[in-house]
């Protein structure tokens, strides 16, 4: 049944939108033209899990002030 309506869908959905174009990306797939060292991983990979981690350890942190705020 799912089958059924998701082709329903993927059929009536250009219809309801009307002539709006559609962008695609483009995507190569093949080796990198340079390689990144182990500096520039340990660097980007830090980085990264300070922009993930961050937050959620600042809220954590200062749990008890939200806590106690009046």
């Amino acid at each position: 049944m799912s089958g059924l309506l998701r082709t329903i869908a993927n059929r009536a959905a250009p219809v309801l939108r009307g002539h709006t174009i559609t962008q695609r990306a483009n995507l190569y797939a093949g080796p990198a033209k340079e390689k990144i060292g182990p500096v520039e991983t340990i660097i980007g990979l830090s980085l990264f899990s300070l922009a993930i981690l961050g937050p959620s350890g600042w809220i954590l942190a200062h749990l008890e002030d939200y806590k106690n705020k009046e």
